[in-house]
Parts: C-alpha cells; sequence; structure tokens
C-alpha cells in the first residue's frame, strides 16, 4: 500500500525533466503548426527555424524563473497558469526587443510570430493541465498521496484538517492529531483522531505511514516548537511548520527570505516584480488605445466648458497615490472658479448643486475624469486602483478609518472595485475601503479587465454620480 500511494515521488525528478523538455518541444510544435495554418505545407525558411530554437531555448532558461517547474500540490490551477502567462509575457518581451534591435521585423509574419506566442502558450498550459488531471486522477484511487500528522489540536489544526479535507485534488490524507493535552487524546476532530503526544512522532516505528509532519502550534509555543524540530531530526519525515498568523489582519501575505532569514510579510503590495512590469503595460497599452476615441470628445467637451463657464478648462487638484505620496491630477472643471473660494477643500454631500449644468452632465457620465488618461500615461495613476482623495481628507480619514492607508499599497486608479458596485460620490467610506482592500488581495489582470469592461456600462446606470 505505501508503495502505491508513493506511485510517483521516487520519480518526481524524472517528471520534473519530461515537463522541462516538453514546454520546448511544445513551442516549436505550436510555432511549426502555425506556419502550416497560416503558409500552408511550404518548406520553412532557415531564418525561421532559428526563431524558433531561440524560443524554445528562451521558454527552457526563463521558466525556472516563474517557479514553473516546482511541486504545484496544493497551487490552484489559476495560480499556476497566471504564472505561465507572465513567463510567455516576458518571452513575447523578448521576442520584440530582439526583432528590434536586430532590424529583423520584415523578415518574420506578425501573423505567425502571434499565432505562434499564442499557441505556445496554450500547448504549454495544455500540458501543465492534462499533468494535473493525470494526477487527480491517481489520487481519487488512492495513490500519490501525501500522508500528514498535524501537531497541535486546536482551532489552527482544525482548519488545516478541514482545509486539506476539502481540497481532495490536492491528494493530502490527515491521518491524525497529535497534541500534549492528555485530555484529547482519544477524541476525534474534524473526523481525525488524536492518537498522543507530539514525542511520539519521533519514536514512531512505522515511519512509512507519515509523509509529513505540520506543526500548528501557536506562536507563544517557540520553546516545544524548538524540542519538536530537533527530535524530528532523526525521522526522514519532512516538517513543516504553520504561523498561527491568520488572526491577523493579512493583506498579500506572504513567506520570502532575505540574508537568509525567513521573512512573513503581513501585508504587502502586490506591484512587485513582473506584476509591476505588467500592470505598466496594462496601463499603457490600455490608455493609448482609450485616447483614439476619447481625443476628439475631449475637444468638444473643452468647449462646451468655455462656452458654458467662464474660467479654464482643466482644474488641477492634489491627490494621493501609491505610497503615500501626491500628484496633480487632472479633471475638467465641473464647477466655477470660486466653488470652494470661502470653503475652502469640503467633502461633496447629498443633494448638494455646487456643479454648473453642463458641469453636473459630465459628472454623470464620468465625462470629467477622462483627462486623468494622461495621468496614467505618466505614470502618476493606474487605470484601476482605488480612488486617490485629496491630502486634507487623507489625513482626517486615516484616523477615522481602519485600514484606510493600506489604500496606498497600490497606485491610485480612474475606475475601481468599490466604483462598479456604486461606491462614489458620498457613499459609505468603510464600505468603499473594505472593497478596495478586496482589489488589492485579489489583483490580476483579469480582474482590472472585468473591471473596465464593467465601468462603461456602470456609468449609465449609477445612482451616486455626482
Amino acid at each position: 500500500m505505501a508503495m502505491h500511494r508513493r506511485l510517483l515521488k521516487p520519480h518526481a525528478s524524472l517528471f520534473v525533466a519530461i515537463l522541462r523538455a516538453s514546454d520546448p518541444l511544445a513551442t516549436v510544435l505550436a510555432g511549426v503548426g502555425a506556419y502550416v495554418a497560416y503558409f500552408g505545407y511550404v518548406p520553412m525558411p532557415e531564418h525561421y527555424v532559428l526563431f524558433l530554437a531561440a524560443g524554445a531555448l528562451a521558454v527552457g532558461a526563463l521558466f525556472p524563473l516563474f517557479r514553473l517547474y516546482e511541486p504545484q500540490r496544493g497551487n490552484p490551477v489559476i495560480e499556476e497558469v497566471r504564472r505561465l502567462f507572465l513567463a510567455w509575457l516576458l518571452v513575447a518581451g523578448l521576442v520584440g526587443v530582439a526583432i528590434f534591435a536586430t532590424k529583423t521585423g520584415d523578415a518574420y509574419s506578425r501573423v505567425w510570430v502571434t499565432m505562434s506566442l499564442a499557441g505556445g502558450f496554450a500547448a504549454t498550459a495544455v500540458l501543465r493541465l492534462s499533468a494535473r488531471l493525470f494526477l487527480r486522477a491517481l489520487r481519487r484511487r488512492g495513490l500519490n498521496q501525501r500522508h500528514i500528522a498535524i501537531v497541535g489540536a486546536g482551532q489552527l489544526g482544525r482548519t488545516i484538517a478541514e482545509r486539506l479535507q476539502a481540497a481532495t485534488w490536492a491528494g493530502y490524507v490527515v491521518t491524525g492529531f497529535y497534541d500534549d493535552d492528555q485530555a484529547k487524546i482519544g477524541t476525534e476532530i474534524a473526523g481525525c483522531r488524536v492518537l498522543g503526544s507530539p514525542d511520539l512522532l519521533a519514536s514512531e516505528q512505522d515511519v512509512g505511514a507519515i509523509d509529513q509532519v505540520w506543526i500548528a502550534l501557536p506562536l507563544r509555543a517557540e520553546r516545544r516548537i524548538r524540542d519538536l524540530l530537533s527530535s524530528l531530526r532523526s525521522s526522514s519525515m519532512e516538517v513543516r511548520f504553520v504561523p498561527d498568523i491568520y488572526s491577523f489582519h493579512l493583506l498579500n501575505h506572504s513567506v520570502t527570505e532575505i540574508t537568509g532569514f525567513p521573512v512573513v510579510s503581513l501585508t504587502r503590495t502586490p506591484m512587485s516584480g513582473t506584476n509591476r512590469i505588467v500592470k505598466a503595460v496594462e496601463d499603457l497599452a490600455v490608455a493609448a488605445l482609450l485616447l483614439v476615441p476619447a481625443l476628439p470628445l475631449m475637444a468638444l467637451i473643452a468647449i462646451g466648458i468655455r462656452v458654458t463657464s467662464p474660467g479654464p478648462v482643466f482644474y488641477r487638484q492634489n491627490r494621493v497615490t501609491w505610497n503615500g505620496e501626491t500628484f496633480v491630477m487632472l479633471k475638467f472643471r465641473t464647477m466655477p472658479v470660486d466653488a470652494e473660494g470661502a470653503s475652502g477643500p469640503v467633502w461633496s454631500k447629498p443633494l448638494e448643486h455646487r456643479a454648473t449644468r453642463f458641469g453636473a452632465w459630465l459628472r454623470r457620465l464620468s465625462l470629467d475624469e477622462s483627462p486623468q488618461l494622461f495621468n496614467v500615461l505618466k505614470g502618476e495613476m493606474s487605470l484601476v486602483g482605488p480612488r486617490p482623495e485629496r491630502p486634507e481628507f487623507v489625513e482626517q480619514f486615516r484616523r477615522q478609518i481602519p485600514g484606510y492607508m493600506q489604500k496606498h499599497l497600490v497606485k491610485a486608479g480612474i475606475t475601481g472595485w468599490a466604483q462598479i458596485h456604486d461606491l462614489r460620490g458620498s457613499t459609505d467610506l468603510v464600505r468603499r475601503v473594505e472593497y478596495d482592500l478586496f482589489y488589492i488581495e485579489n489583483w490580476s489582470v483579469w480582474l482590472d479587465l472585468r473591471i473596465l469592461a464593467l465601468t462603461f456600462g456602470h456609468v449609465l446606470r449609477s445612482r451616486n454620480a455626482r
């Protein structure tokens, strides 16, 4: 039985080697398939062959940087596909740079290059999905599983057991709990028995029955954790520590290594590494595309403002963005020039009518925000992100609203997750911040594109645009 459930464990290196070889091969086959589909059955020129060879080498060299050959057990498929997509974005970027640097753009069909890159991504994605389906089929038959002993029968241990049992596709089986509390020994938690003291693990004769020990003790039990790690060094079982940090408010938490020390980040920006590059490319590309139809409309709006109200066309205002930095945000002017002359900066209120008639119409359709496309192109804002506020209000809200300043872990945006849920204007700021933090925790290119698509429909039915 033990031999069967470890079917792939002794051959893990071979499995990875096969995948490493399959990715470049799939890249070449995708390029050949694209060539046949586009040009027909004619001989492939030598420079096309060299292009495919270089692409295969790039895939082999770059994919490991995105941890695509590390064990994926327990990781959701969307996370693996996300990293694969980022890897292919880098490959595509390098291809573009190489073609530009060598001035060989005219030598290759742009359609073929695009088809090859898209086909390569699709082929390598299918490889990984097929591998996952194969492994899941084995696990449904009781094969390729990892048997887990959980040290700590408290709330954290229970949560671990319940999550592992729910994720049957991951192939983890909880054999039981071990705890120092004598009153718990023999009881059942989450369908698993508490088998005894953790000290039994080090003296367990049948060590082949357990693959991994997961320590789920509270942080205050540091001395006990040290003793356990010391005693388990004599066994061949893998030992993992699950820190009891999930009662904290976490935002994009992660574990990294800095100067040799494991560091747990409880709150961090998602805009780091390749994510930052992808977000910047997304902003520049989409903003440039949007400006093409927007410029003629913006010219008409500018004429409308000059005709209906004396004063400048644009309204410039200091706002706070990423890392608490201040920038000058552009808007079309919608109020009389002296609207805040006597009051100073004030928060807009329901049923307030400070805008001009033309300005009220611009606000209703959010057209007054369109000049912020230039802020995006300058790198001061993003297309999607939490809406920026004035420094005076930031100082006020940071003391009143828990987690308010965490919205500045990303660039401010023209639209956002809160805005498409009609949280704008004078709506509940606490709820708005909750939606902003949800966006930061769950950021992805796909979420950005979804928000952008929903924004256009939301503008027409919003009840809170003013």
